[in-house]
């Protein structure tokens, strides 16, 4: 769903008493057109949008509200929930809501996710109390030891003429259940509690989610000491691995291995690479890339070197767990390691010499295409911004795993997208760049660039599973890309019409609909339906 820029547009020329014609004439579009705008009911973008903030003399992320994107993307998300979707919603109600009533959009929001977090932890306690083997053996040795200690009991109080040793064997059994029940009452808590963070695995994920919109996935204090760690590595030599590796040692102790066992876990550990702090040894499989290597090399010198930066950053972010830290320290590890593959300024500028080629820019660089795509969507400094990415990755399942939002665009934070999304599609042509023009309910329109990696086997009975990435910008900025060579951007009917997910698209039409349409606005449509009527009657065939 559209943000509501063009009532930011109107409230803000009113505030400055501007006609309509008289900033029409300033951004160089007609009256009409401006009304259109204002009423929400033409898109706008690129340089227009631009000149449209400078004669209005404020912010262009403030005007094509970003944040407030991301709070209608949520609202979409609440809208959906099969609890309320039946209500009566008005078409343009969301939008309506956000614009006028921010605070009341913020506090639905919130509320929603209250909600999903207080079923999925009262469906994790269901699920333990219902099929857990675990709990149901605590819950027999509670029951075994209150039934000692009520059988000990009784007999103290029913026996009158107990000697002395006999008592005290008693009271000593019942000491004896006493702790054996306080100690099993002490791991049913603990299994409780393990199930309940378990299963909010989501909520962590949202919150980095939260975190990298409102940093609009740049974070200029990583960008800074990316830039002073990058001088000094290029000091003792060229940037590489030979480089990294003999400033790991030097500097910090670390030995690098290549290939063999990994330290500490044995000869079957899976990963491609490893730290052990202990030892002080990192280790690589011996089929590992050299893009692999020298971003984790990078990666390690980064945390090292620049430990208290990462650990700043950390600390001013608004994080409610262990793992949602866990989490962001990992992103913001690896965030540092590639503003030091790729200096911003310099990447930058190859980027839009090359007009966004992501194998070519693999060739100057070095590294894989998740690599490059990653620092693609991080391009987000004031008055030296790239184009906007939005960032998925999917397993062959069609299983979400990875997604740096795109504020506008509704990625689904997991799960499965749309099946017609080219993430998908890449799986059907290996290695080979997938490129789609897709349009959704709303109007706005998307390029989706999308293509299979997979990393080296490292044994001939491996089985290696590929996986899917894709890069997502709007239409405005597609000219600006190779990839829009061959295609006709103002053709609308070549559009692949899509959604973010069955269960949050509006498209009843849709051939390859999975889900039963829970969105707001009209009844369901019913997908999965008998040939023959439930009222039918044999009479009828006359």
């Amino acid at each position: 769903m559209r943000a509501p820029i063009g009532f930011r547009i109107s409230n803000r020329r009113k505030a400055l008493k501007l006609s309509q014609a008289a900033l029409a004439r300033l951004v160089g579009i007609s009256p009409s057109y401006l009304n259109l705008i204002e009423n929400n009911k033409r898109d706008i973008g690129g340089s227009l949008l631009q000149r449209v903030a400078q004669h209005l003399d404020i912010d262009i992320n403030q005007l094509a509200g970003l944040l407030e994107q991301k709070l209608l993307q949520d609202l979409e998300e609440a809208f959906a929930d099969p609890t309320v979707q039946a209500l009566p919603f008005q078409p343009d109600e969301r939008r309506d809501l956000v614009a006028q009533y921010p605070a009341s959009a913020a506090a639905l929001s919130r509320l929603h996710r209250a909600y999903g977090a207080a079923v999925t932890s009262a469906d994790a306690y269901a699920d333990r109390l219902r099929s857990d083997p675990l709990l149901s053996q605590m819950l027999h040795q509670i029951l075994s030891s209150i039934t000692a200690v009520r059988s000990s009991a009784e007999i103290l109080q029913d026996v009158p003429d107990l000697d002395d040793a006999e008592r005290q064997r008693f009271l000593a059994a019942i000491g004896r259940e006493t702790l054996a029940l306080s100690d099993v009452a002490r791991n049913l808590i603990g299994q409780f509690d393990t199930a309940s963070q378990t299963r909010r695995g989501v909520s962590p994920a949202r919150e980095i989610d939260d975190l990298i919109i409102e940093r609009e996935n740049y974070f200029p204090t990583l960008e800074d000491a990316a830039a002073v760690l990058r001088d000094e590595i290029e000091a003792a030599g060229p940037f590489n691995v030979v480089t990294l590796t003999a400033l790991l040692g030097t500097r910090f102790g670390v030995s690098v291995v290549f290939g063999g066992a990994a330290a500490n876990v044995g000869s079957d550990f899976p990963g491609q690479y490893r730290f052990d702090t202990e030892s002080r040894v990192l280790w690589f499989q011996g089929a590992a890339t050299l893009a692999t290597r020298q971003f984790q090399l990078a990666r390690l010198y980064g945390e090292l070197a620049a430990g208290d930066v990462l650990a700043e950053g950390l600390q001013s972010a608004a994080l409610s767990s262990p793992v949602a830290r866990r989490l962001a320290a990992r992103a913001l590890g690896t965030y540092l390691a590639g503003a030091m593959v790729f200096p911003y300024s310099r990447f930058l500028s190859d980027a839009e010499a090359v007009r966004y080629d992501i194998d070519r820019l693999r060739q100057i660089y070095h590294a894989s295409f998740e690599q490059i795509a990653h620092r693609l969507v991080t391009l987000r400094r004031p008055g030296e911004q790239g184009i906007p990415f939005g960032f998925l990755r999917s397993d062959p399942a069609g299983r979400l795993t990875k997604h740096f939002p795109l504020p506008g665009l509704l990625l689904p934070n997991s799960g499965h997208a749309c099946p017609l999304w080219a993430i998908y599609g890449a799986f059907r042509t290996p290695d080979t760049m997938v490129c789609q023009i897709v349009r959704f309910a709303d109007g706005s329109r998307y390029l989706f660039l999308a293509q299979t990696v997979q990393r080296r086997t490292a044994a001939f009975r491996e089985t290696v599973v590929p996986t899917s990435i894709m890069l997502a910008c709007n239409v405005l900025h597609a000219d600006r890309t190779i990839y829009s060579a061959g295609l006709d951007l103002q053709d609308q009917s070549a559009d692949v019409p899509v959604g973010p997910s069955c269960r949050l698209c509006t498209r009843r039409e849709c051939p390859s609909r999975q889900e039963e349409v829970m969105a707001p606005g009209g009844a369901a449509a019913e997908i999965r339906s008998p040939l023959v009527p439930a009222g039918f009657a044999l009479g009828d065939l006359d």
